[in-house]
């Protein structure tokens, strides 16, 4: 890629990719349970976001031509199929905000957030 901020995402994208392998690692190495739920909590995050970030920095590298599905079958490539895709990736398993909440409440043992009456 001949554009500099191209090339400083792809970089990104390659550091995050790396992060997240070593903390993978690092908590099938763990022994600590408690360590590696609040590990956990964190990656689906950190792996969603990533994801999203690499489907939306392939359709940019892309541009129109990542727009258009190939041949007559309605069928999507690799690359415009992991931008669609990768935004359901921060809603299934709990979206990012309950997530969160999650993280708070297990991970750093911070008190609930009030629930509203049924």
């Amino acid at each position: 890629a001949g554009d500099p901020v191209v090339r400083q995402r792809i970089a990104g994208a390659e550091i995050g990719l790396r992060l997240m392998r070593y903390g993978a690692l690092r908590m099938l190495s763990g022994t600590d349970l408690a360590a590696i739920d609040g590990a956990a909590l964190t990656y689906k995050i950190q792996w969603a976001t990533w994801r999203r970030d690499l489907g939306e920095l392939a359709m940019d590298v892309l541009g129109q031509d990542g727009e258009l599905a190939q041949g007559h079958e309605y069928r999507w490539p690799t690359l415009p199929n992991l931008y669609l895709f990768s935004r359901s990736d921060t809603i299934y398993g709990g979206t990012n905000q309950i997530q969160r909440n999650l993280i708070a409440e297990r991970g750093l043992a911070l008190p609930r957030e009030p629930r509203g009456q049924a």
